[in-house]
């Protein structure tokens, strides 16, 4: 029985020193002045900030997509534009995705096709990647075909394909390619025009 009791004296004391910690309300103040409350406020207030700047740090496909286009350039143009390249021609050196810009403009000035260049890239049954291909990704392939776009729409020189308005990759022969004159060829790309031309030796 003393043992008992002496156990339950040291429990007491125990009990009496642990009570005034357990009885800490939570939002008591430390040390510096600022509650728990406070604290987990600022925490959530930090964080909300951080995902706010990474969120506007993020360039995905939608954001890439819908970038403004420079002064006068319609950012519509510039998105059929650089789709076109994109899908078309980015494999190809930076050569062959400018022929392909030049492809297209030429056939907005021919007054056989469309008057402008989503008019030109939406033209049925002319472009292979219509229907075929998922969106576009975000990197370095989208980046440049937005740049080449851009120039290609800003009046770039059009030296690459000798007034070209169709092409073809290497790996087929249309049938309609024996009936327009070959003007040049760049990396997996063949160019042709309609009309007396000479034909390329390249």
């Amino acid at each position: 029985m003393p043992k008992f009791v002496s156990w339950l004296a040291r429990l007491c004391v125990c009990a009496a020193i642990a009570a005034p910690v357990l009885s800490t309300p939570v939002n008591a103040e430390s040390g510096d002045g600022v509650s728990y409350q406070e604290r987990v406020q600022q925490y959530q207030r930090r964080n909300a900030e951080r995902l706010q700047q990474n969120r506007a740090a993020a360039t995905g496909p939608e954001r890439l997509i819908q970038a403004k286009a420079a002064p006068g350039i319609d950012s519509r143009e510039l998105g059929c534009m650089t789709e076109a390249i994109y899908f078309e021609s980015r494999g190809e050196p930076v050569s062959g995705q400018r022929a392909v810009a030049e492809v297209i403009l030429n056939r907005v000035d021919d007054p056989r096709f469309p008057r402008s260049v989503c008019g030109v890239v939406n033209q049925k049954g002319q472009f292979s990647y219509k229907g075929n291909v998922g969106k576009i990704r975000k990197g370095a392939a989208y980046n440049t075909a937005l740049h080449i776009a851009t120039e290609a729409l800003s009046g770039a020189p059009r030296v690459l394909t000798d007034g070209a308005t169709y092409f073809h990759t290497h790996r087929v022969n249309p049938s309609w390619s024996r009936k327009f004159t070959r003007t040049t060829r760049i990396g997996a790309h063949i160019f042709y025009r309609q009309g007396a031309r000479r034909v390329a030796s390249n």
